[in-house]
């Protein structure tokens, strides 16, 4: 039988990467740290190591080799080095923060991410190299990080190490979700709120994918590893939803309403909690490599697994996951920061003239060889 390694398992999408595995005639080990074990992965083989560390990982894989390495969770780059020449395949989770201009718009020449950036768009507008030290740093600096780790794992299938490919993940959405982004509108249901500030009017595009999808695309990798061979991907739900979109979904699927409030991002105050990372640029990458190289295809519509993840949460409250949410539930600060801005636009709405209606562009005659009644 064909044995399969998966580093992590505990999060959103681990049951269903084994699933697949399974279903695919593995023999499914994983890698973690033991602090989450989930009943339905009980049949499986269990190592207690932390990814995170070359000594621990070390240890837990001594003279064990693998057909297939599924990396994600850890440290990828330490990952990477303590499987090299003990695996067949190789399968990596990186991450949209790879490209440049992810945290830092203003680090790009034109300001942010490309809107649908294809995978070879990732070192736009900067130099990174694969030899940068390990180190953890916000922003930018983590961005960096992570392509370097990529580059890492590439530099591993250039020298025979193994085969490996890339996905990178967006924002995922699941039950079990370390970051539980869907609570932030959950919980205002849940309190009785009939407001929410969006920043912008919530038109910010933040991508995400739903688990069960992302786990699809690592499995279509393995499906086709010729295919997938020295390959970077993106992964991401088909239907991708604005910030206001995602709201109201979440509030109907919660049994509510949450009526948008629109302010500046800048003047957002406690509105800038909801979105993703510190700016309120498109986070947003084109992910038709997989399908034509891999032949993916989407488990499940992004508004089905959204509704579904609402559910559980409704079910299931997040305590310990939600305390890391950047939104800070403050709804006093909100009518507070809502009212203030009213009253600061007031005078100069008022002073505004009416906006006419608009005039569609091409001629409209009723006469045949005589202008329109607007002379065009």
């Amino acid at each position: 039988m064909r044995t399969a390694l998966l580093v992590g398992g505990s999060g959103p999408t681990g049951p269903h990467v084994v699933e697949g595995l399974a279903e695919r005639g593995y023999a499914v080990t994983l890698l973690h740290r033991g602090n989450h074990e989930l009943p339905e992965l009980a049949r499986h083989e269990h190592l207690h190591a932390d990814p995170h560390f070359r000594d621990s990982l070390d240890e837990a894989l001594a003279g064990r080799t693998f057909d297939v390495v599924v990396a994600a969770y850890g440290r990828l780059r330490l990952v990477a080095d303590a499987v090299a020449g003990r695996c067949g395949a190789f399968v990596a989770v990186s991450g949209l923060p790879a490209y440049a201009g992810y945290h830092d718009p203003g680090s790009t020449g034109s300001h942010g991410m490309a809107v649908l950036a294809r995978e070879d768009a990732v070192d736009r507008g900067r130099a990174v190299s694969a030899d940068e030290v390990a180190v953890e740093e916000p922003g930018e600096g983590f961005s960096r990080k992570i392509r370097a780790g990529e580059l890492h794992v590439l530099d591993h299938h250039h020298e025979g190490s193994f085969s490996a490919s890339l996905v990178r993940y967006p924002s995922i959405y699941g039950p079990r979700q370390v970051y539980p982004r869907e609570w932030s509108v959950v919980r205002r249901v849940l309190d009785g709120r009939d407001r929410i500030i969006l920043p912008d009017n919530g038109l910010t595009v933040a991508m995400r994918c739903a688990a069960e999808n992302a786990a699809a695309f690592l499995l279509a990798a393995l499906d086709r590893p010729d295919a997938a061979a020295g390959e970077t991907f993106n992964a991401g739900d088909r239907d991708q939803l604005t910030m206001r979109q995602w709201v109201a979904v979440c509030a109907a699927a919660a049994g509510g309403q949450l009526n948008p409030v629109s302010l500046p991002f800048d003047l957002a105050g406690p509105g800038r909690g909801l979105y993703p990372v510190g700016h309120d640029e498109h986070l947003l990458a084109d992910t038709h490599k997989a399908a034509d190289l891999l032949g993916y295809t989407e488990p499940v519509a992004a508004a089905d697994a959204l509704a579904a993840t609402v559910r559980w949460y409704v079910e299931n409250p997040p305590a310990e996951s939600a305390a890391s949410l950047r939104d800070p539930f403050d709804y006093a600060e909100e009518d507070r920061v809502i009212e203030a801005y009213r009253r600061a636009t007031a005078d100069l709405l008022a002073a505004q003239e009416p906006t006419g209606p608009t005039v569609h562009p091409y001629a409209h005659p009723k006469v045949a060889g005589e202008r329109d009644h607007r002379g065009r």
